[in-house]
């Protein structure tokens, strides 16, 4: 099954798949002092092998067929905002379906982040995507990551425990949320 949202929309944003050509307009999101560390990347890595390696792991997905990320389009301008997407992830051992999103640096603060968090969660339980994952959504993040942390909770999410991952020394937090969490969410 593919999780790949390609053509969903949120109020402001289209969802569209990433291209080569995006490769410039993406890179400033690894010029920011921390976001990659706060996506998982190693620091010695500049912001150009950053963004390589987004790209290569954006393009892995698409060809694999069954997750990755989205750019998010503004609809009134055209503008490049960032990515979301539905994510098969390992996550301390067992396949989660995680809530992905990044927004580059002239976009924070406006909203982009919780706007697509809402709809990809909507999406996967609406579709019941969640039901091949233990009928849960999961967001992967730094514990620094103060903004996506809000992001995760304004989701409905909870920290559900700590990420482990030998491969990467950061300290990353796992925050859920369940599908009878979300049908409570959807009664309020």
């Amino acid at each position: 099954m593919s999780y790949l949202l390609t053509g969903e929309q949120t109020l402001r944003t289209r969802f569209r798949l990433l291209h080569e050509n995006d490769f410039e307009t993406w890179l400033p999101i690894f010029k920011e002092e921390h976001t990659g560390t706060f996506l998982g990347m190693k620091a010695d890595l500049n912001a150009t092998e950053k963004c390589e390696k987004w790209f290569e792991k954006a393009f892995w997905r698409y060809n694999e067929g069954s997750s990755g990320m989205n750019v998010m389009i503004h609809k009134e301008t055209d503008q490049f905002i960032g990515q979301c997407g539905l994510l098969i992830q390992t996550v301390n051992g067992l396949k989660r379906l995680e809530v992905g999103y990044s927004i580059l640096p002239e976009f924070w603060k406006q909203g982009y982040a919780k706007e697509a968090a809402v709809r990809l969660r909507d999406i996967a339980f609406q579709r019941g995507y969640d039901k091949d994952f233990g009928n849960s959504l999961v967001s992967v993040i730094h514990k620094d990551n103060q903004g996506s942390i809000n992001v995760a909770l304004h989701n409905g999410m909870k920290l559900e425990a700590a990420y482990k991952d030998d491969s990467n020394p950061e300290p990353f937090l796992v925050y859920s949320i369940t599908r009878n969490e979300w049908l409570a969410l959807q009664n309020q």
